[in-house]
């Protein structure tokens, strides 16, 4: 069963973004931030990222919300992962800067070749369940990928957390019931109890612990294993580096072999369609 972490950032270089982000970012990496995404450019780099943690496959996602965070665009992603199965494409959005959001969706996994898309609603000012949006979650619906919501709190000072209830997502369950949502950092740390129920009463949403410190995974979900077929393993990378760490954690938790798989991999290989890789 393969390993696959659901959550790799990518920024642009020359990095933008406001001044907040980036001194954020640089204190917590311990280093000057563009100087870690300048290292961080190249394909070659996140292929030895996933070997350094044992990882086969990870999701690389843009990002465009450049009042809350530096810009990953979705050209880098693109480059990023042009040459390498290993690495797979997820779209950013922005509602605000896209005049047509499900054209452009359409033209980024047709013409480019991503996977899925990845919506940031306390980054980008919205709330997931607007009916604007509607068209865009209805061409992922037909195009068969899934979207990705960031959920929860975020420590960036220009977020907005009123956005970031999983509970508007149950919305989209309802009217979109074959697309697949993912509910990023399952709503830390407010709303864990709301991202547990989606992930049980709705088909198709599954709940993803990016951020979330593994060794207190049962104390957030104490029925983890009964849900685990809904859970998918990310790291938030490179906000926590210790990927290979959170992994170890987790196969060491009291869960059942079934359950570990599922997490860290097979539940993202069925969603994404992915086969084990013989060697990394």
């Amino acid at each position: 069963m393969p390993v696959v972490d659901f959550h790799l950032h990518a920024y642009d270089f020359p990095v933008t973004g406001p001044a907040s982000f980036i001194e954020f970012m640089s204190r917590q990496l311990g280093r000057p931030f563009a100087s870690f995404v300048q290292e961080h450019s190249t394909s070659e780099s996140y292929r030895s990222l996933l070997d350094q943690a044992g990882v086969d496959y990870g999701v690389v996602l843009a990002e465009v919300a450049p009042i809350t965070s530096a810009v990953g665009s979705n050209e880098t992603v693109a480059r990023l992962c042009q040459d390498s199965p290993r690495l797979i494409p997820f779209a950013s959005i922005n509602p605000s800067l896209t005049a047509n959001p499900a054209r452009e969706l359409e033209r980024l996994v047709t013409e480019h070749g991503f996977r899925g898309l990845k919506l940031y609603p306390t980054y980008q000012y919205f709330y997931p369940n607007d009916a604007l949006l509607y068209p865009l979650y209805a061409k992922a619906e037909e195009l068969g990928i899934p979207v990705m919501w960031h959920t929860g709190s975020s420590v960036f000072p220009a977020s907005r957390l009123k956005y970031g209830d999983p509970l508007f997502l149950d919305d989209l369950a309802v009217d979109f019931p074959e697309l697949i949502g993912i509910i990023t950092h399952s709503g830390r740390p407010f709303w864990y109890d709301r991202a547990l129920a989606l992930a049980r009463f709705r088909e198709h949403l599954y709940m993803e612990i990016a951020g979330l410190p593994p060794q207190r995974l049962l104390t957030y979900f104490p029925d983890l294993e009964r849900v685990a077929d809904k859970v998918l393993f990310a790291s938030d990378w490179p906000s926590v580096p210790a990927i290979k760490k959170n992994i170890d954690t987790i196969r060491g938790l009291p869960l059942s072999d079934k359950a570990k798989e599922q997490v860290l991999g097979g539940n993202a290989a069925r969603i994404l369609k992915l086969e084990a890789r013989e060697s990394r």
